[in-house]
């Protein structure tokens, strides 16, 4: 099974992407998105599982007392026994799962109540038919569509709960005696009732799976700049005071360099739109290469103006950095002949810091930047100023 979205085309290759274009219709995804996914189900599935345990018990103490009107000693004490020590599991299980620091052994726990209700119901069943073959078994199947789909539990986890409730039940069921005949009727129909639900359960999960990618693609697209795969400035503008607060807590100094091409509308003029679509797309490369500690940030602020935010750095290596940064494009080696600076491709950078402790609004280091760059343009460009 496999969704073809004509829309992957005009997206940059991501993970998220290359997933849905790949297809996924043995329900895997690669190491570290299959990883991810794991992750994000079990939170998404933390209110479904509260709601389908609580439904469980009170499901569980009904059908207590309807053995009290169906059964008669010495078996109803035996069945009563089997139901409160399930009960007594789903209490544990579910007062463990109600508190979420215990996030990772939410899926075994929930496994645990489902085969807990599946073979506790075969045992029951089993005790119930010694003494009278028309107790009802039927309740077996509620424990497989339970586990299929109101658990939030993956195909591969559910059918193994599945099957073993199954293998409970042929054994309760053989240990009491049921006629061979009505014991294949009986493992015929929980059997087609389990297809059902195991059909039922692989869309399911094929369509989280597909929500999945979709939104965290999303997302992705929302943040980044479609043509260099940058920051965006609303990422931009989201994050920056994140990381100065992170900074301050810290005690680490915080950069940001402010980029603009160097004439990049006569580039334009005389290249075209497609090759300065290009010229921005290497531009872009540089800066993410720049950008390379997980909390330094490469930003398109928009048309040819660029930003690099560089975490834990003070002012010396800042503006050693971004002569770095003027280098390599200049050592690119990107003909533009309609320049005043160069025969190459440049651009200006301004550089401003903030250090720990430093009154004053977040702007300011934004307006000293600004400051700088209009500085590194006005005495000539293809320079740094700070």
């Amino acid at each position: 099974m496999r969704t073809y979205h004509a829309w992957l085309d005009d997206v940059r290759p991501s993970p998220y992407a290359d997933q849905l274009s790949l297809g996924f219709r043995w329900l895997r995804f690669s190491r570290v998105l299959e990883r991810e996914y794991r992750t994000h189900l079990l939170d998404e599935s933390f209110e479904l599982k509260r709601i389908a345990l609580s439904t469980a018990m009170v499901i569980w103490l009904a059908l207590a007392a309807l053995d009290l009107m169906l059964v008669q000693p010495p078996h109803l004490g035996w069945i009563l026994a089997v139901r409160v020590l399930v009960l007594v599991i789903l209490v544990g299980c579910g007062g463990l799962i109600l508190q979420r620091r215990y996030i990772r052994l939410l899926l075994p726990l929930s496994m645990a109540c489902i085969l807990a209700l599946g073979i506790g119901a075969a045992v029951i069943v089993g005790i119930a038919h010694d003494a009278d073959p028309s107790y009802p078994y039927e309740g077996l199947l509620l424990v497989s569509m339970a586990a299929y789909f109101l658990v939030g539990l993956r195909l591969s986890e559910a059918l193994g709960c599945a099957l073993a409730v199954l293998l409970a039940y042929i054994g309760a069921e053989w240990l009491a005696g049921l006629p061979l005949p009505r014991l294949i009727n009986n493992v015929l129909f929980l059997l087609f009732g389990n297809l059902i639900g195991a059909v039922g359960c692989y869309l399911l999960e094929y369509k989280s799976r597909e929500y999945f990618l979709i939104s965290r693609l999303m997302r992705l697209l929302a943040d980044r700049d479609s043509l260099t795969g940058l920051h965006n400035r609303r990422s931009f503008n989201r994050q920056f005071e994140r990381l100065w607060r992170q900074a301050q807590r810290d005690g680490q100094s915080l950069a940001l360099l402010l980029c603009d091409i160097d004439h990049f509308k006569a580039y334009n003029d005389h290249y075209g739109h497609q090759a300065g679509d290009t010229a921005l797309q290497r531009v872009g490369a540089l800066i993410e290469q720049a950008a390379r500690r997980p909390l330094d940030m490469g930003v398109r602020l928009g048309g040819e103006e660029f930003a690099l935010l560089l975490f834990d750095i003070g002012p010396d290596e800042a503006r050693q950095r971004a002569e770095a940064l003027r280098q390599a494009l200049e050592a690119a080696g990107i003909p533009h002949q309609s320049s005043d600076s160069a025969a190459v491709l440049t651009m200006s950078i301004g550089v401003a810091c903030l250090s720990p402790g430093t009154e004053g609004e977040l702007s300011q280091i934004y307006e000293q930047a600004d400051r700088a760059l209009y500085e590194a343009k006005a005495f000539g460009r293809n320079q740094v100023a700070a």
